[in-house]
């Protein structure tokens, strides 16, 4: 999980998410996967390529960004945050980190500046994720590489527990404490996707969608954990949504 983009809404909400206790790092198989993705696009610097510009926006700690980074020789990855606790700690991971949030002035970088943007696990945290991504758009060149990371609401066991009358895993309704679901820890979820939806979401806001994949969630109980890697190949059913887009032209 990392943290972008709270200035709307509550009260509390800046400062729960500048609070060193919230977690701002995720699993490191949804990272390393999502690295392979953003690999892919973007093809190996050098032999006259020059280097890609990539940032990650709600880097949190630096966790994903690092994981990125042998995947990505030759190319230039800036983590960008809002949280001062989050950046202090990514600054030990990653070579280069900016104070910014996608609110208010938005990002401190010109229109069509980065060749890539990963949005690991900060969407499900916003307010306003619609003025999010119109402020990613902005900084991505024309046809660039959007690689974005979010729970899915409609992960496997989620199914089961709404039979049961359970509230999902992942959704929050308090900031105060769990109710009503699985898990003991308050992250601040306030958006939850799934992957029809999150498919849409990013179609309407300008962007194309060219791959769609799973991965697994680093706090299913053990004993389930093959069953969770087993549900990445229906990516409408995995843990987490693993999302490849790029700006539309328009």
């Amino acid at each position: 999980m990392t943290t972008t983009g709270a200035r709307h809404g509550p009260g509390g909400l800046r400062d729960f998410y500048e609070n060193p206790l919230v977690p701002v790092s995720s699993g490191a198989e949804r990272g390393r996967r999502q690295a392979l993705m953003l690999a892919r696009a973007l093809g190996p610097a050098g032999g006259g390529r020059a280097p890609a510009t990539v940032l990650d926006v709600g880097c949190g700690d630096g966790t994903a960004a690092a994981t990125a980074l042998p995947y990505l020789s030759g190319h230039r990855l800036v983590g960008v945050d809002w949280s001062q606790d989050a950046l202090r700690r990514a600054t030990g991971r990653i070579p280069f980190v900016v104070r910014g949030e996608l609110s208010g002035p938005g990002l401190p970088f010109g229109d069509g500046a980065a060749d890539a943007v990963l949005f690991s696990e900060v969407v499900e945290h916003l307010v306003d994720p619609d003025a999010a991504l119109d402020e990613l758009r902005r900084v991505l060149r024309p046809g660039g590489h959007l690689l974005l990371s979010t729970p899915n609401l409609a992960a496997w066991y989620n199914r089961g527990l709404l039979l049961a009358g359970v509230q999902p895993v992942f959704s929050e309704v308090s900031l105060r404490g769990i109710h009503g679901r699985p898990g003991s820890q308050v992250v601040g979820h306030l958006r939850l996707y799934t992957a029809r939806a999150l498919r849409g979401f990013l179609t309407a806001a300008g962007f194309e969608v060219v791959r769609m994949a799973g991965a697994p969630y680093h706090d299913v109980p053990r004993p389930l954990r093959p069953l969770d890697r087993l549900a990445c190949r229906i990516p409408s059913m995995a843990s987490i949504l693993l999302v490849h887009a790029r700006r539309a032209a328009r």
